[in-house]
């Protein structure tokens, strides 16, 4: 048998390789597909007059979002012939690569420090953020915990402790840049994985407690931090509108300025540099000031379709008993609509301010490749699920 797969022609190797491609989750690539691009073309209206003004250029963040793109689909190519098992893997030495990042960006000389945090590592003309890595790092390594461990993970306190104090370490890098928004994030992520995992509820509930209780200490720890507390309790109060609540009423007023279908693509008047981060962390805004109502919606639309299909491949991978394919697709999930939850809450005064992009439509290098890969690791994950019996859907 081994001596005949070694005379097998590389063409036919390759095609064994390669055959998952053939099997394209529809639904899932073309709702992503679709806010890529509403996020290309938001991004180039956002951005048109501060990359005027500091490059010379009016569409350079567009051009820079356009090459993280293709960056991203190169990526997702290449994830789309690897084999699902090979993240399983590998899991343990991607952690210890994000670890090993999240280290380098605190050193000077390599971290490069901007508006008070090191959360990039400087790269010529890109930045690296290495807690986007992290993110998928935790997701994958909990993933595969869950499967090499899930009886342990059940049944005693051990099982349950191991992956919350790799947790915990990974938080505790992340507070020294300082990345608030991240450590939210991945806390959030983690637990609802191990919940899923099938971790004891008071072991879930007394974890809950403490995550909680340390992101309220944590809050109040940083004089900034209560600063934006004090500034989302009343961000129209004198001291605010033009200290830390300066952002938040911005964003209030395009929200306003848009009304139910929008000023028109374009003609958003906050991001004539009165609204910081309009191409970024605050284009949602920008989009209900051009778009409307109606343009928010559409996108939220878009995100419900994409996120409800990376749940229902989970749950495919589930019943064909495919697990670190399942608990994976239900942690990208998770990521992917914690992340867009809590960017629109930011946005809208339902949240403080922190500073995490909207998957896919925010301008940013890190954070779209990884999306991009992450979505391609899904269809990978439905391809080979559909495969274990040679089933189409």
């Amino acid at each position: 048998m081994t001596l005949a797969k070694s005379h097998m022609p590389i063409s036919q190797r390759l095609a064994q390789y390669c055959q998952p491609i053939a099997a394209v989750d529809q639904v899932l690539v073309a709702s992503a597909c679709s806010i890529l691009l509403f996020g290309l073309v938001m991004i180039a209206s956002a951005g048109i007059d501060v990359s005027e003004q500091l490059f010379g250029v009016p569409y350079h963040f567009a051009m820079r979002q356009f090459i993280y793109m293709v960056l991203g689909l190169l990526a997702a190519v290449l994830i789309s012939v690897m084999p699902v098992v090979y993240w399983q893997k590998l899991s343990a030495a991607f952690l210890l690569i994000a670890f090993l990042l999240l280290f380098l960006v605190l050193i000077p000389g390599i971290g490069q420090e901007i508006k008070g945090s090191r959360r990039w590592i400087d790269l010529g003309p890109f930045g690296f953020q290495p807690s986007e890595f992290a993110k998928v790092a935790m997701v994958l390594y909990v993933s595969a915990y869950l499967v090499r461990r899930r009886d342990e993970v059940t049944s005693s306190w051990a099982g349950f402790l191991k992956p919350i104090l790799v947790l915990s370490f990974s938080v505790l890098l992340l507070l020294m840049e300082p990345d608030f928004g991240s450590v939210v994030v991945i806390l959030g992520t983690v637990l609802a994985m191990l919940f899923l995992g099938g971790v004891k509820p008071g072991q879930f509930f007394l974890a809950m407690i403490a995550a909680l209780s340390a992101v309220a200490v944590m809050a109040f720890a940083e004089k900034y931090r209560v600063q934006r507390l004090l500034a989302f309790r009343d961000p129209w109060a004198d001291e605010n509108v033009y200290g830390s609540g300066y952002q938040l009423t911005q964003s209030l007023i395009a929200f306003g300025r848009g009304e139910w279908f929008g000023v028109g693509l374009g003609n958003s008047m906050q991001k004539l540099f009165y609204l910081p981060e309009a191409h970024n962390d605050f284009i949602i805004a920008i989009i209900a000031e051009e778009l409307g109502l109606l343009g928010v919606l559409i996108l939220f639309a878009l995100y419900v379709m994409m996120i409800r299909r990376i749940f229902k491949v989970g749950r495919l991978a589930e019943l064909k008993n495919n697990l670190f394919g399942a608990f994976t697709c239900y942690g990208i999930g998770i990521l992917f609509s914690g992340q867009a939850f809590i960017n629109v809450g930011v946005n809208t005064g339902l949240l403080p301010t922190k500073g995490l992009t909207l998957p896919l439509v925010s301008a940013g290098g890190t954070s779209l490749i990884v999306s991009i890969a992450l979505i391609a690791l899904v269809n990978r994950i439905y391809a080979e699920t559909l495969q274990l019996k040679g089933e189409k859907e």
